[in-house]
């Protein structure tokens, strides 16, 4: 069986703030709530920060976890409400199906492969100095590059985003709002989709404490899908989407279109 947990994080504790700040913290937090063999199991998160004052882990789990330690280290463990709510995923997974509508978000880590980058590092410069031939795997780093990785590659992850359904932006005005001050305008022969950006990062951080830093470009995607192959779309949900996914990327989650987005479909 598989899980969905949602975990209430207090951002004014020191170890929230550690968990918060590092995506490799994290990812260990977040492994630690799974008793019996975590490495063999698909864990996948993500964190939520609509509202920065009461941040929101999501971690998708194939055992039923247990986020005590959690709750107690980087929670309200004293405080009324609850901390932290476990549901089984089969409810959700039993109502895809081809045609269906949902609304989704994502945080991905959008990459290209490339063999020339624009402004190499001195590592990736002494490689190529070496004559070495395999690509460099980069984020892309602009919203309009992040939005088409996306769209091209909806259909292979078994679902489509729609079309927008507002009328077409008036003569002279963009499409769609710039963000971080960047233009975000549809590829070029593509109509407007039912998908916005609401969050961008690049996170470094040192990985087992040394060597070069790792950096990761994440971009948080809400909005329509349609489930184009059921079997598809579940393989992704269970899976993931894109790298990353140790440190807080790939989780797709769904929630019906008549209610605010909670991580799991409501009725």
């Amino acid at each position: 069986m598989t899980y969905l947990s949602r975990i209430r994080i207090n951002p004014l504790r020191a170890e929230s703030r550690k968990l918060l700040g590092n995506p490799r913290a994290m990812h260990g937090a977040v492994m630690n709530g799974v008793a019996d063999d975590p490495l063999a199991e698909r864990v996948l998160w993500r964190l939520d920060s609509d509202n920065p004052r009461r941040p929101m882990l999501y971690v998708l789990t194939r055992s039923r976890p247990d986020w005590t330690h959690i709750i107690e280290r980087a929670g309200w463990p004293d405080a009324d409400g609850e901390h932290a709510t476990v549901r089984g995923y089969g409810p959700l997974l039993a109502q895809i199906a081809v045609g269906r509508e949902f609304a989704f978000r994502l945080t991905a880590s959008p990459v290209q492969n490339t063999s020339t980058p624009v402004k190499p590092t001195a590592d990736q410069a002494a490689r190529t100095a070496r004559g070495e031939t395999r690509s460099f795997r980069l984020g892309h780093r602009t919203a309009a590059a992040q939005l088409s990785w996306l769209l091209q590659r909806t259909r292979r992850w078994g679902f489509e985003i729609p079309e927008s359904r507002t009328d077409a932006a008036a003569p002279g005005l963009a499409a769609r709002p710039a963000v971080d001050g960047e233009s975000t305008e549809w590829p070029s022969g593509d109509h407007p989709r039912e998908v916005r950006i609401t969050a961008r990062d690049r996170c470094s951080f040192a990985k087992n404490g040394r060597g070069a830093p790792v950096v990761v470009h994440t971009v948080t995607f809400e909005g329509h899908l349609r489930v184009t192959d059921a079997g598809l779309l579940t393989d992704h949900l269970l899976g993931g989407i894109g790298p990353a996914k140790a440190y807080g990327c790939g989780l797709l989650t769904l929630a019906s279109l008549r209610g605010s987005h909670s991580g799991q479909e409501k009725d």
